[in-house]
This record gives structure tokens, C-alpha cells and sequence, in this order.
């Protein structure tokens, strides 16, 4: 009879303890939010080479909005996959972006644009 006496204990203890720690937990989440800055080595612009070019324009920028505007392409055109939208079906241009590859995923479409910008 003491175990039944310990656990009905337990779930109460439990209970009491979460509201405080959200109470806690939101000022500091919204300070934290103020303060962030966005990092200046993402902000730098970056050339893109030849082969990328093509896609999202010759012009230097920063990475962010070449990941953009090769997301507004891929958009633009159809190219990303119905049935898994995680996959992009690629299109002559970004056949040679991806190295040959018909699809690929977009985490690896980060990996292989990363190769076009110096």
C-alpha cells in the first residue's frame, strides 16, 4: 500500500512544478528575440559562378537571396516533386547546377550550390 501512496504523489508534484517554469521561461524567450542580430558573414555578398548565373542571375549577393531566387526558379517552373516535396526534379540548367543529377533533395541542393559561389 505505500507504493500506491507514492506514485499518486508523483503526478501531483509534477503539475505544480510546470506552470512556474513556463511563467519563467517567457520574458526571457522575449528578450532573447530582441536582441538577435542577423550574423554579418551571411549578409556578405557572394559571386556566384557561370553555371549558377544562369538560374539566379550573374550579379554578387548575399546567400540568402540566392537561395531565394533559386527557390522562386524552382517554383517558378514546376521543378520541385509532387509526391515528395522534399525532392526537386531538375531541369536542363539545374542538371548542371547539381552535377548531372536528375533529383536530388533540398539539403543536398544547399551542398551542391555551395560549390557555384566563391
Amino acid at each position: 500500500m505505500a507504493k500506491k501512496a507514492a506514485t499518486k504523489s508523483k503526478p501531483a508534484a509534477k503539475k505544480a512544478a510546470k506552470p512556474a517554469a513556463k511563467k519563467a521561461a517567457k520574458p526571457a524567450a522575449k528578450k532573447a528575440a530582441a536582441k538577435r542580430k542577423p550574423n554579418p558573414a551571411l549578409m556578405k555578398p557572394v559571386q556566384p559562378d557561370a553555371i549558377l548565373g544562369v538560374v539566379v542571375g550573374s550579379k554578387p549577393a548575399p546567400r540568402g537571396q540566392i537561395t531565394k531566387k533559386l527557390w522562386d526558379y524552382i517554383k517558378k517552373n514546376g521543378l520541385q516533386d509532387a509526391k515528395n516535396k522534399r525532392n526537386i526534379n531538375a531541369d536542363d540548367a539545374l542538371k548542371a547546377v547539381f552535377g548531372g543529377k536528375k533529383t536530388v533533395t533540398m539539403f543536398e541542393m544547399t551542398k551542391l550550390v555551395s560549390k557555384h559561389i566563391s
